[in-house]
Formats: structure tokens, sequence, C-alpha cells
């Protein structure tokens, strides 16, 4: 996780020229009114969304091109159907920004996901082949308003306000492959970007695969996901800043052991902002049923995979009915004396968990450690109804470590499948017996894909 940058390389403004022409999708005489087939600059003619669009896009069926930074403007909707490809240009990385006041519709199916990914062929596609998904909304955020922060990545555009219930749309069954670039050392765009994006929007049945940053980072806002899986990331899986509030239940992070950023990788990474101070609102998401997956001492384990929770810069947190295994360095890792406060004093929670790790299930750095030792962290966190392992197939799922065809359901007389609490939880989150993503049932059937590399688009 990087601080926001207030300016942007050189490099970058020259890559994205050709991607600030506003384009108007109206055909002359009409009085305004989008067409669909008759304008030289709709996509669904030339199949390609390329600039600054200031009307709203409701795209056909098909295969897209996504050439440089493309931007929906403030009252605009790009509306995505089922089954869609949107490719990056290979040349001029492409990146989706959707703008504070604009919003995006794309509810994919089980069955006709949509899909972002590389414009390379098969066989071809890496990490970093093109941006990702950014979304900006007006949901509070612990960053001045006036002027409000400008998002990572070198799009050039702001995030963050007053408004509670902010709407920027609806993603629904999508998954987004090989995205993350970065504009400049420590500003990058991530698989799914979020920036003070606002509880009235819907993000649910998302998939992240081989993202060269990370796979969803979420600066501020109050914004509640379900349904998540984020696979093969280089850097951090679940990020959270700059005063973040919302929710999410049901999601997988599976690590791939030969994949890793020149930074430290982890399952998740939070702080309050870059300084650890005590910003209002605090960094504070609230976790669910979330399963975390450590590459468990393969041999091909890079250096630079750390933890599966790590918790710092005076961030807070709730952490219930979660699995974490195979992570190398640590599992539910504390750092800073702000942070571990707040758990030592109840102000964050961790219960209800399964713990493992490669080397220390429970860890605190010296300024944490000054607040309270890695032993009583266990003693709590056991004392709250979590349990922890010495080996990971005592958690028992069915094939969580084959790395290109996992399976995370829990095996009969696995601990995962009971022992869950939603004792005060709010209605968001569903009630269930299971710990973990899983229960019985796969909620990844159909719209998932662990062979992003070889699939033809």
């Amino acid at each position: 996780m990087t601080t926001v940058k207030q300016f942007i390389s050189a490099l970058f403004i020259v890559a994205s020229v050709s991607s600030c022409i506003n384009v108007d999708i109206t055909d002359p005489g009409t009085g305004g009114t989008p067409t669909s087939g008759t304008n030289p600059d709709d996509p669904n003619n030339t199949k390609v969304l390329v600039g600054s669009y200031e009307r709203d896009i409701t795209l056909q069926p098909g295969t897209y091109i996504l050439k440089g930074y493309v931007y929906f403007t403030a009252g605009t909707t790009l509306k995505i159907p089922a089954g869609t490809i949107i490719k990056s240009d290979i040349s001029q990385k492409g990146a989706l920004i959707i703008e504070r006041g604009a919003k995006i519709d794309a509810q994919g199916t089980a069955d006709k996901p949509i899909v972002f990914t590389s414009g390379k062929p098969a066989g071809q596609r890496a990490r970093g082949d093109w941006g990702g998904v950014i979304i900006l909304g007006n949901a509070p955020t612990n960053r001045p308003t006036s002027p409000a922060p400008l998002i990572e990545g070198g799009v050039d555009r702001r995030y963050g306000g007053t408004v509670v219930n902010d709407n920027s749309g609806i993603m629904r069954y999508c998954r987004i492959e090989f995205a993350g670039i970065a504009a400049e050392p420590g500003s990058e765009i991530n698989g799914l970007t979020l920036g003070g994006v606002g509880v009235g929007t819907t993000l649910e049945y998302i998939m992240t695969s081989y993202a060269n940053d990370d796979a969803y980072e979420l600066f501020g806002g109050n914004v509640n996901l379900k349904n998540l899986v984020a696979y093969a990331t280089s850097d951090d899986d679940l990020d959270f800043d700059f005063g973040y509030t919302g929710r999410i239940q049901y999601a997988v992070v599976q690590r791939r052991p030969e994949i890793a950023d020149t930074d430290a990788g982890n399952g998740v990474e939070a702080d309050n902002d870059g300084s650890g101070t005590a910003a209002l609102p605090y960094t504070r998401p609230i976790l669910s049923n979330i399963t975390w997956i450590g590459p468990n001492g393969d041999p091909n384990t890079q250096a630079n995979l750390n933890f599966a929770n790590r918790w710092r810069r005076a961030v807070r947190f709730e952490v219930h009915n979660s699995i974490m295994i195979g992570f190398p360095k640590g599992g539910f890792s504390m750092e800073s004396a702000s942070t571990a406060n707040a758990y030592n004093t109840d102000s964050s929670v961790f219960k209800n968990n399964l713990v493992h790790a490669v080397a220390d299930p429970y860890r605190v750095d010296a300024s944490a450690g000054g607040v309270i030792s890695a032993a009583n962290v266990r003693t709590k966190a056991e004392a709250n109804g979590c349990r922890t392992y010495a080996t990971a197939a005592e958690v028992g799922l069915e094939d969580p470590f084959n790395w290109d065809a996992p399976k995370y359901l829990p095996k009969a007389g696995s601990p995962a499948l009971t022992g869950a609490s939603f004792s005060g939880l709010d209605p968001f989150f569903t009630v269930t017996t299971f710990r973990g993503a899983f229960g019985t049932a796969n909620w990844m059937t159909g719209w998932v894909s662990f062979t992003p590399q070889t699939n033809t688009y």
C-alpha cells in the first residue's frame, strides 16, 4: 500500500494524451440522445472504448478494445451486458475510470461473466498487460475534501466527499485479469481500485487474477462487497486505507508461491493512513467468511510473500468466521502501538477464526509488542472462539494448494463446517454455520477461471 501522489510522472502524461479526448456519442440533430449504430464514435460501431465519455454508453454484447485511459464523467453511465469481453489495447495500455458522479452497470451472470483482460493472445498474457478498473465516488474518507485527494495510478482524478449512500453503480459476475501498471513508483493501478465508493454501490461476484499490484485496494468509502476471488496477486489481495469502513463477506484469497511483488505481499494490508495518524474515520473494515491461502511451504515460495493479515499504522478492524492457512511469515499480524491498543481494548475484533501459518500464526512487531505480546494475542483470540493449528491439513479443506485447480470446500468433518457466530454483526452479513468462504455449496461455479493464460477470447 502506498501514499496517494499529487503529481503524475512525465512518462505517463505522454502515454495518456491519446486518452484525454472528449467523446460525445450523439447524432447531429437528435437533441443529444445517445444512439447505437449510427455515430462513427459509437463504440458499438468501432469496437473501441477511447477517451473521455460525457454521455451514457450502452454496449451491445461482443468484444471491445480499451485504448489508453478511458474516463466516464459525472452524470454518465457505462452499461456492459453479460458475456461481454473488454480487452486492453497492447501498445496503449488501457484503464477504465468511473469518475465521481458516474456509474458502471456491468451485470454478468454465472454462465456469461463479463471479462476485462489482456489484449494479448493466449499463451502470451502476463501481469501488468493493462491498467485495471477504477471506480471513484463521493463517500467519506479520512482525507481533506477540498481539495479531495487524487487517486493513485496517474489518472489525475479525485475521489471522496460527504455522501454516505453514494452510488457508483453495480458490478456482478465480472473477472479482471492481468491488470496492474505503475504511473511511478508507489502509485499504481490495481485490479479493482475503489476510491471513496459509497454503500449505495453493489459489488459482488468479482474475481481478479494475476494482478501486478494489489487485487482490490479501497481508499476510504464504505462500500460493501460479497463473493470475491483474488488469485495469483503480486502485492496485496485486500488493501484498506484512508478511512475505509465497509463490510466484506465471502472472499477467497489464493496466493501462488512463484508470484510476489518487490514489496511484501499480504492477504490483507491495512493502514489508517501512510503515517499512522489518528485521522477520522479510522480505517476499520469488517470482514466475515474470508479464506486466505498461502503457499504452505512450497519450495518455489518467493521471499517477499508475507502475512495472511497485516494490520498496521493505527488501523482498526473486525475479522470473524474466517480461515487463514499456509502463509510463510505469519497469520494474524499487528504493527504499531495504536493498532495493538485497539485490539487490546476491543475496539478491534478477531473472533471465531481458524488460524495456521508456516511461522508465527500470531505476530506483533516491537511497537505492538509493547502493548500486547504475541502469546497474549493467541490467548485472547482462542478465548474468543479462534482455533490454532500446527498444520494446514488440520483445517480440512479439499485441495487448497492445487495451484492450477484449487478446491476450497471443507471436507466432511472439517472444523470449518461449524463454529461461526454472527453475534453483534449487522444485517448485511448472511448468517451461516460455516467458517471461511465456503460451506457445502460452491458459489464460484461457472464464472471463475483459474486458467486465464490459455482462455480463448
